[in-house]
């Protein structure tokens, strides 16, 4: 977890990820943030990410976002 949460904060510095339940919701995360993420996840992690995965509900926490990467890793 300690992986995601430095991609995360690269990619959007400033926003409290480890607190944050809304990202997508509130706004704090917007479509090329989710690309680069998704990016850096499908190479960090070996997860295969699908376009039906990119569904709010899948990034809206890093909890969320965790779950999908051990439900998709190889």
């Amino acid at each position: 977890m300690d992986e995601l949460l430095r991609i995360l904060s690269e990619t959007c510095p400033g926003i409290d990820f480890e607190n944050e339940k809304a990202l997508i919701d509130d706004g704090l995360l917007d479509s090329f943030d989710i690309i680069t993420i998704v990016s850096e996840i499908m190479d960090v992690f070996s997860a295969e990410i699908s376009v039906e995965d990119l569904v709010p509900e899948n990034f809206n926490s890093v909890q969320a976002i965790w779950a999908l990467i051990e439900k998709r890793r190889n």
